[in-house]
């Protein structure tokens, strides 16, 4: 029988040259040792790797979003996906649960083969500004990661887990457009359990309502740029972006919406962080940023603190609030510019998160973390309310890779990098990871 010319180099067929059947056997020996090591390294390497060749995967039906999809290979959700509560977990993370000294919010990021539970195609809310691999962005690797606690297993997120326990109650994201990212996140992450309809959008798509019938839970958003009252300074009938703010009085565009909701969760600071003047008792105090001479300095720490403090408080006091609404505080989600600021030339280009160790825990953003922490723990509780922490900063410190970046596809913003907002699918899917296990906590009734 005639070999083929690549059978000819193996080295078991080197008979022909005249070498022994012995020394022929021993090196066939060799040789499958030698296939075995080597096919064992190379799994090894790809199963460990960050990156683990992900842009080698299945292709996908194409569409208009496949340019990303082909190149990440991007999955359709299965029942599988569904049905998978917890991440792999090695043999020391098992070593490690403890369920008594469990602190979800510490902990690391590692490397996860599973990636998200949608797609930038499996989802069709993702607003197109974040959708990133279809806008070009090519570091698909901050879908990879998974937040590990340090002493236990957090659970992946599960749709039909997290709509059991919100069966028949309304849940709201109040806050700013970085707690409009987290509804977006959401509301993905929900739809691959159930379809949800869309019924209402304000004018300015600035309060929205969705709607899950099968399990009767309403989820909303209502964004408000402060959580307290707040008038845009007018020049010559052009808004200055600079604000009169009063500390003391809830913004009413939320306050008045609390009667009925089962769970309201609360997270602001990014508007505070420019020109502001601040007042109390309708006068003015000091300010933000102004650098004017008899206008007290007070500050971006100042103002923060002081605003929750009037937003916990608005909701303590609540009358006709539903008995045991549960609110929970998003602490900070910090921005990562580099190389200078939003609308000065600053950019986030990372392509992996930051270890613990190249994490500033000196900085403004974990201060302003702990004083919001602090507003928490501080309330006195009324009328059976309840009052929790989302503590996600510490998590988002060490994620600079997983923003949308230079923003070409918003014709106003597009010589801009936007490092403040989060890429859906992407790191930010971990505060309803964070969100589900806190409300399994409190309200699950199968874990009790």
């Amino acid at each position: 029988m005639t070999k083929s010319a690549t059978f000819e180099n193996l080295p078991y067929y080197t008979r022909k040259t005249g070498i022994s059947n012995n020394a022929t056997k021993g090196k066939l020996v060799l040789f499958v040792f030698w296939v075995i090591g080597a096919t064992s390294f190379f799994t090894t390497f790809i199963h460990y790797s960050p990156n683990h060749f992900s842009n080698f995967k299945l292709r996908q039906p194409q569409d208009y979003h496949n340019t990303a999809s082909k190149e990440l290979g991007l999955k359709n959700t299965t029942s599988k996906n569904l049905n998978q509560t917890t991440a792999i977990a090695t043999d020391s993370d098992k070593d490690e649960n403890d369920e008594k000294t469990c602190d979800l919010f510490d902990g690391r990021w590692i490397p996860d083969l599973n990636g998200s539970l949608y797609t930038n195609w499996s989802c069709p809310t993702i607003p197109d500004w974040k959708d990133c691999p279809k806008h070009g962005k090519k570091d698909f690797d901050y879908m990879n990661w998974r937040w590990k606690p340090n002493k236990c297993e957090l659970p992946r997120f599960n749709p039909n887990t997290f709509l059991s326990i919100v069966r028949g109650k309304k849940l709201a994201f109040i806050g700013d457009s970085v707690a409009r990212n987290q509804m977006e996140s959401l509301l993905c992450l929900l739809s691959q359990g159930e379809t949800p309809r869309d019924v209402f959008k304000d004018s300015d798509d600035r309060f929205r309502t969705f709607y899950f019938p099968s399990h009767d839970f309403t989820l909303m958003v209502y964004w408000v740029r402060f959580l307290v009252f707040a008038e845009e300074i007018v020049v010559n009938g052009s808004a200055t972006g600079t604000f009169n703010i009063h500390l003391d009085k809830v913004d009413n565009n939320w306050d008045q919406n609390l009667r009925g909701l089962g769970y309201a969760i609360i997270s602001d600071a990014h508007w505070f962080f420019r020109k502001h003047y601040l007042y109390e008792g309708g006068k003015l105090i000091g300010c933000i940023y102004c650098d004017e001479p008899n206008v007290p300095e007070l500050g971006v720490l100042f103002a923060i603190d002081k605003a929750f403090g009037t937003a916990l408080k608005s909701i303590n006091d609540c009358n006709g609030c539903n008995k045991g609404l549960l609110t929970l505080l998003r602490t900070f989600s910090p921005a990562h510019f580099e190389n200078g600021s939003w609308n000065g030339g600053g950019t986030c280009n990372r392509t992996s998160p930051y270890t613990e160790e190249q994490v500033n825990f000196a900085s403004m953003e974990w201060e302003l973390r702990g004083i919001q922490v602090r507003a928490v723990k501080n309330i006195e509780k009324k009328e059976g309310k309840r009052f929790e922490i989302l503590d996600i900063t510490r998590a988002m410190m060490m994620r600079p890779d997983g923003h949308p970046g230079l923003m070409k596809s918003n014709q106003y913003l597009k010589e801009y990098s936007d490092c403040v907002h989060w890429c859906l699918p992407g790191p930010i899917d971990v505060w309803n990871d964070l969100l589900m296990a806190v409300l399994q906590k409190k309200d699950d009734s199968s874990l009790h």
